[in-house]
């Protein structure tokens, strides 16, 4: 069974071209794949559809064998899809690292003591815990991302969603990236225009040509 599946997504933004005619696509437990495609071909468009962040004029998506199709379908899936975002300012909102990354498990019913446990877990795995009391938007954009990743990660998710995550990364931080990536067991989908980087973490995938998914 895919953990997720696509079948003929079609979708336009209001008075545009169309963006995707029939993409489809699947990823399966332990599967790594990547997204590539010109600027502007829709590929992180996919990525929100497959969220329940845009809703596609027509075609499916199933995520772990069940149909996602009113909100709280979604939400439901989004407990077990983690989805790090191409700006982490987009995800990143509470005062300190710490808080940041305690948000998802005590959304998920976590206890404040199992929350902080979480956090220090996840840190200390990514060796992020000179992070941890740091004042969040004081961060470099390097750090901002691997605390997006750990916020994520805190949740324990079965896949792993990320859009263009070596955006703005020193070579150190663009290597503690790929480092970290490599060692999850997360199935990974990877949208980036970075050759090398989708080489590295997800070499197999799709490429966004003509509105539709091409396998590679």
């Amino acid at each position: 069974m895919p953990l997720i599946d696509l079948n003929n997504i079609h979708f336009a933004y209001p008075g545009l071209d169309p963006v995707l005619e029939g993409a489809s696509m699947r990823l399966n437990a332990g599967e790594r794949l990547s997204i590539a495609g010109p600027n502007g071909a829709g590929k992180s468009t996919l990525l929100k559809i497959i969220m329940g962040l845009l809703v596609p004029a027509s075609g499916t998506v199933t995520a772990f064998g069940k149909p996602c199709m009113a909100e709280a379908d979604f939400h439901e899936m989004r407990r077990r899809v983690g989805f790090v975002f191409q700006d982490a300012d987009d995800q990143l909102f509470c005062p300190t690292v710490a808080e940041d990354v305690a948000f998802g498990p005590l959304n998920l019913g976590k206890s404040k003591q199992e929350a902080l446990a979480i956090v220090d877990s996840v840190l200390t795995r990514l060796e992020l815990m000179h992070l941890r009391d740091r004042v969040t938007h004081k961060l470099s954009g390097g750090e901002k991302r691997l605390v997006t990743l750990a916020t994520v990660l805190a949740m324990e998710p079965a896949v792993l969603i990320l859009d263009e995550p070596t955006n703005a990364l020193d070579p150190d931080n663009y290597a503690r990236l790929a480092g970290i990536l490599k060692g999850l067991d997360q199935a990974i989908l990877l949208v980036s225009h970075d050759q090398e980087f989708r080489k590295q973490i997800a070499p197999g995938g799709y490429r966004l040509k003509g509105r539709e998914l091409i396998r590679t």
